[in-house]
């Protein structure tokens, strides 16, 4: 069997008789031992619709890897919904999910002895997961996102999973009936694929094709479609031709590409996700990149994609309009893209992007040229300052005035800062502190979608700030900052605030600050104790023993000197 250099390892002819006899049960015939084993990481389940749709495209890998005389190997892999378990405890298993799922790819490739792998997901954690597995194992890989959702209607709107959180807010608020509050909720995902934005699945999954792991045109494609079943088994046929050309992902996921992949993350008006998921993908593949690499390419990369939850438009719409190719194109005309970057064809990404035009089509705009960006520089920027010296993340586009300064309204939960919010205790001007939800306080670092939607159903989205060591989902706009690190729990200045202390957030000085002394806080910091774990037993009990600071990814497998 083929198992790369490997099989060499195995050497004791009892050993192959033992291993043959196993495939031989699964209906294998002699000559299928001297094929490629491709490993199949199939994402499907019915936990939620972002995957829901997923055994389709597995089927369509497997039986376009026996037509390239190639063995497929099928296996699952987990997920969790996060619009299921946004706003619960259930949430804390999001982010571990991540690790759960590089896990136990990387457990079945290499325990497997694979020969490739094509690795198929839809929701968030899905796409991040899956390719630090790719960068762990090296073993030649490909990515298959699932797709994205169709919008839905009513009454004459199109909705999204983002209008459901919303119409929460407008409800409480008093400005939506019980009937239209229900057809919201029963209209907004109208079949299977991922939350249709540029939340954190597209935004992964359209990083991915910059980065050169996933075909192009393949991350906004519908899950319903076609197209879809389509460009899966092309993939598939490309994994096996990897094989033999010996293509590994760190021949690709190197800091070029992870460049291009921030710049199409950038352009795009993507989720703040990203840059923890970057961080961790990075670590994986053992490339040098650090929070700070976000900022240096935010001040060249401006916003060109008018993308939702802050612009108008769904993946969809991107698609219909040339897609990531021509976001890519635009960005290899301008400078902004390494060209010379390899892809898993074995083309670079030149040669993908030779055919896309130059400028985007003038019956759209949901692209836009250069000379036309939205906005002039990118939307995700690293604040630092006395409240986050490791750095914190802010989604700073479509604003109308990207700072605030106002008193501290102190929460030790999201459930606590969410009872406050519907019970309209949050008024304009206050800056909102939701902490104990990072890495290893949460543990898991929830996202905080359903408070920052309640404050902008009520009205509050421009006039309330924010600011918590947990995370927001791709779907959030406002005046947010998340990734605040240190956490609270490791006793991070976020511990330290007090009810009504003055807060500050400025996007244009790039700043986080407590308007406190120098004195005061080294007072509350000699007082400040540790709160016991909040789980003691089980994943998160582990998640929250081993997880790294936000600014280096929250990845598990950073130091393992327990």
């Amino acid at each position: 069997m083929p198992h790369n250099d490997r099989s060499k390892n195995v050497t004791q002819g009892v050993q192959r008789s033992a291993n043959r006899a196993m495939y031989y049960a699964m209906g294998y015939k002699k000559e299928d031992f001297d094929k490629p084993m491709i490993g199949v990481a199939n994402g499907h389940s019915t936990i939620t619709p972002c995957n829901s749709g997923l055994q389709k495209l597995a089927d369509a890998a497997v039986e376009a890897i026996k037509g390239a005389n190639a063995n497929a190997q099928l296996f699952g892999t987990p997920t969790i919904s996060d619009g299921i378990g946004m706003g619960t405890e259930g949430m804390k298993y999001s982010l571990v999910s991540r690790e759960v799922i590089a896990d136990s790819i990387e457990t079945c490739v290499m325990g497997q002895w694979m020969d490739g792998v094509v690795v198929i997901g839809g929701c968030d954690k899905n796409m991040p997961g899956g390719m630090m597995a790719l960068a762990r194992t090296n073993v030649p890989g490909i990515y298959v996102y699932g797709g994205t959702v169709k919008a839905g209607h009513y009454k004459g709107q199109d909705l999204n999973i983002v209008s459901a959180f919303e119409a929460v807010g407008q409800f409480s608020a008093g400005n939506l009936s019980q009937e239209d509050f229900e057809q919201i909720e029963q209209r907004c995902i109208p079949g299977s694929g991922s939350c249709g934005g540029m939340y954190t699945a597209n935004t992964m999954s359209s990083s991915f094709e910059a980065l050169g792991m996933s075909l192009m045109y393949s991350s906004t494609q519908a899950n319903p479609d076609d197209e879809k079943v389509v460009s899966t088994a092309e993939a598939a046929r490309v994994l096996v031709e990897a094989v033999k050309k010996g293509i590994k992902p760190r021949d690709i996921i190197t800091r070029k590409s992870i460049e291009n992949a921030v710049a199409c993350i950038m352009a795009t008006g993507g989720s703040t996700n990203a840059v923890l998921h970057y961080l961790a993908i990075a670590h994986a593949a053992d490339v040098e990149w650090t929070i700070d690499d976000y900022e240096r390419m935010r001040r060249k990369v401006p916003v060109i994609c008018d993308m939702k939850p802050s612009g108008k438009y769904l993946a969809v719409d991107l698609h219909r309009a040339g897609g990531i190719p021509q976001v890519l194109k635009i960005l290899l005309d301008a400078g902004l893209l390494h060209g010379d970057c390899m892809t898993i064809t074995g083309r670079t990404m030149a040669d993908e992007l030779a055919h896309v035009p130059s400028t985007p089509r003038a019956d759209q705009d949901v692209i836009r040229s250069i000379d036309k960006a939205l906005y002039p520089q990118g939307h995700l920027a690293i604040l630092k300052g006395n409240l986050s010296p490791e750095g914190c993340v802010a989604k700073i586009t479509g604003l109308k005035n990207p700072s605030i300064t106002g008193p501290a309204r102190v929460f030790d939960s999201e459930d606590e800062a969410m009872a406050a919010i519907m019970a309209r205790a949050i008024k304009a001007g206050d800056v909102v502190v939701i902490r104990y939800e990072g890495p290893k306080g949460g543990p898991g670092m929830r996202e905080m979608l359903s408070p920052t939607s309640a404050l902008i159903g009520q009205g509050l989205g421009e006039s309330v700030g924010l600011i918590t060591d947990g995370r927001f989902s791709g779907g959030t706009w406002g005046m947010v900052v998340g990734h605040v690190a240190p956490e609270a729990a490791v006793g991070g200045p976020i511990a330290l605030i007090q009810e009504g202390d003055s807060v500050t957030i400025d996007a244009h000085k790039l700043l986080l600050q407590l308007n406190v002394s120098d004195e005061e806080l080294a007072r509350r910091r000699a007082a400040w104790t540790p709160r016991a774990p909040r789980y003691t037993r089980g994943v998160l009990a582990k998640f929250a023993k081993l997880a790294s600071t936000a600014s280096k990814g929250a990845v598990t497998d950073g130091s393992l000197d327990l």
